[in-house]
């Protein structure tokens, strides 16, 4: 079956652009369209889409109100409804707080068709489209403005295993299955079932959401990554 996409953007020659490009893939189909925020959230729960493809400037709800609705939504029911979002810098206040919204990833809106396509592909079948090191750079600039984390309410703490709990600070500061197996002398099909079993347990659905939660829970702090051992050096 194609890849469903819904389109959300209150300009219509953007969707339109957008369409005629997601259109011309043989494995999407377009399933509908929004203009603002609330639409999009209620043609989320009436189309169930596979992807949306929000733009998150908008007048009345904006796109991280929108996917904030829709990402709380089809959690708890099990609908695998992902968010890829649209954005005009990659280094913006917006960009990060789509991402802790639940957004699975971002992309400029200047972004060349056949990425565009790659990347509605990649979301839909699970993965993010945010390189470790975009993320890594947003996440530094913006993480200092989150509220502290509250001392003994870590839930990764009483969730995760010990093992589990190196995987995802690795994770957090952008390192690949490759570089994390390679430094916690693991084997790289491991490092793949712990980062699995930590997205199950904290209930998140990527990578991305493991990088935001980690800041968000004081696991990694901005520019941490930085400092100490470097892939493959342990």
């Amino acid at each position: 079956m194609p890849v469903s996409v819904l389109l959300v953007d209150d300009q219509p020659l953007v969707r339109a652009g957008f369409r005629m490009i997601l259109e011309s893939a043989p494995n999407l189909s377009v399933v509908g369209e929004a203009s603002d925020g609330r639409e999009a959230v209620r043609s989320t729960r009436s189309l169930l889409p596979d992807v949306v493809l929000m733009d998150v400037r908008m007048p009345g709800m904006d796109g991280i109100e929108a996917t904030r609705q829709i990402v709380s939504w089809a959690r708890p029911l099990g609908h695998r409804v992902r968010v890829l979002a649209l954005t005009t810098f990659d280094l913006d206040e917006y960009a990060f707080e789509v991402l802790r919204a639940g957004a699975s990833g971002f992309l400029l809106k200047d972004v060349p068709p056949a990425e565009l396509v790659s990347a509605v592909e990649v979301v839909a079948d699970g993965a993010a489209t945010v390189s470790p090191t975009v993320l890594n750079r947003l996440l530094d600039r913006f993480a200092p403005l989150l509220p502290s984390a509250s001392p003994g309410t870590e839930p990764a703490g009483d969730t995760l295993t010990t093992r589990e709990h190196e995987v995802l600070r690795l994770l957090a500061r952008g390192w690949s299955n490759a570089e994390i197996a390679a430094h916690l002398v693991l084997g790289e099909t491991t490092v793949k079932s712990h980062v699995g079993n930590i997205l199950t347990k904290l209930e998140l659905r990527d990578r991305v959401q493991a990088v935001v939660y980690a800041y968000e829970h004081g696991l990694v702090r901005p520019g941490e990554r930085d400092g100490g051992s470097e892939p493959g050096s342990g």
